[in-house]
């Protein structure tokens, strides 16, 4: 299987949680042979799109079209992102936006709506400072609901998994060794 890993964390001068677990899930999908890719978006030099025009025929910046050959050779794609402010870092958002530009993840023809990403898997891994069932059951999970309807989604991704982390800052040795053996177990599989 070819895996994508995108690490979506912005801060490019530490490693962070989210790094630890990319490593995991990494490790394990070496162990089981699987071919791997890798974006850190935190060290890309990130534009942001400010118009709908630029959208749909603006010049796609050399890092997309990088991430687009990479989504298109992907089986499964691993996206990793800490909480901020109830959805992804904006980062991570401006990546999506240039990458998953009009006409490339999917388009509208006279036939209807094409989805180009159809036949691909996604894992969504989100870490966050509240306890994840809060994310999950009292604010609806808007981040990653973004990620799985609007974005992987309606490109015809699926199925779209996802492994929530929450109180990360509080977080015992023996839980975060526990969730490191499970996302390389993850890697393994492919899931």
């Amino acid at each position: 299987m070819r895996i994508l890993i995108v690490q979506g964390h912005p801060d490019p001068s530490t490693t962070h949680f989210c790094h630890a677990l990319a490593e995991a899930y990494e490790r394990g999908a070496s162990q089981a042979g699987h071919d791997i890719r890798k974006i850190d978006v935190a060290t890309l030099p990130l534009t942001f799109l400010r118009s709908q025009a630029e959208w749909e025929t603006g010049e796609v910046p050399d890092y997309a079209r990088e991430a687009q050959d990479a989504v298109l050779w992907a089986d499964h794609i691993v996206v990793l992102f800490p909480l901020w402010m109830g959805g992804m870092p904006a980062v991570l958002r401006a990546w999506f936006e240039q990458s998953f530009r009009a006409n490339f993840a999917f388009e509208t023809t006279e036939m209807g709506m094409v989805r180009h990403l159809k036949g691909k898997s996604a894992r969504l891994v989100v870490t966050m400072g509240m306890p994840s069932i809060f994310y999950r059951w009292y604010f609806g999970q808007p981040g990653t609901k973004l990620l799985r309807r609007s974005v992987l989604g309606f490109a015809g991704v699926s199925p779209i998994r996802q492994t929530l982390v929450g109180m990360i800052e509080k977080m015992p040795a023996e839980r975060a060794g526990k969730l490191m053996s499970e996302l390389e177990a993850l890697g393994r599989k492919g899931r």
